[in-house]
């Protein structure tokens, strides 16, 4: 099975522009993750895909490949989408930009997960939270799933409600994906969905069309950047703080 790792890489992000190009002990976000994932060493290649001169130039200065994306695009899903068209893959594992983060054993479950279980079409991480900072933060997506932990929703808002507090498990969606490439190309050829719209989640496009994604549970130390704040707690956490 041939995998490819991309990373989308927008610059104009909405709540924290040129976030990927800030510095996290001393190298840009970018530039983390893109070697985090080189580093972990379970792809046939990994690629950053930007519309954007200074992200190229900061991955092309430590050797990294680079595919100009030329559309508008919607999500990171469609722009890694319009680099993947002319590959020959079979999965191609879309790592955010921003989750520098991201480790080797939750990257190499996702991959399994096309080989254990072959009908899986889009597979994607999640992790247990019981912070209700975070269970409430809009900015951390949460994910409920059926019993073999197939996708049922995922929202922003607290999911489930909490009727019986007690009872009430919370998982945080991961935002990294990997998709079969006809999947993919799928994806892009369907308008944006309601839930999709409403939400600015893009996977809930899947679901939307009847496509559950595959829930993979680990752990993920450090912090997605998202905000400023979370770039000063990333600094915290990379220094041992």
């Amino acid at each position: 099975m041939k995998s490819i790792a991309m990373i989308p890489a927008r610059y104009g992000a909405t709540r924290f522009p040129a976030k990927l190009v800030q510095l996290l002990g001393g190298k840009p976000v970018i530039q983390r993750t893109y070697e985090n994932t080189r580093d972990t060493g379970l792809f046939d290649e990994v690629v950053v895909v930007t519309d954007h001169d200074e992200i190229a130039d900061t991955i092309a200065q430590v050797g990294g490949k680079v595919i100009r994306s030329i559309g508008q695009h919607e999500s990171g899903t469609d722009r890694i989408a319009e680099a993947a068209a002319g590959l020959d893959v079979d999965v191609i594992l879309n790592v955010q930009g921003d989750e520098p983060f991201i480790n080797q054993s939750a990257l190499a479950a996702l991959l399994k997960t096309f080989t254990i279980y072959p009908e899986t079409q889009v597979a994607s991480l999640m992790q247990t939270i019981d912070e209700e900072a975070k269970i409430q933060n809009p900015n951390i997506v949460k994910v409920v799933t059926d019993l073999s932990d197939n996708s049922l929703l995922f929202s922003r808002s607290p999911l489930p409600y909490p009727r019986d507090a007690a009872s009430a498990v919370y998982h945080e969606h991961i935002g990294v994906y990997a998709f079969r490439k006809a999947a993919l190309m799928q994806f892009t050829q369907w308008e944006m969905t309601p839930l999709e719209k409403a939400e600015k989640i893009e996977c809930l496009r899947f679901l939307e069309h009847g496509i559950p994604l595959r829930m993979v549970s680990a752990t993920v130390s450090g912090y997605k950047i998202d905000t400023p704040e979370d770039l000063v707690r990333a600094e915290a956490y990379l220094a041992g703080g």
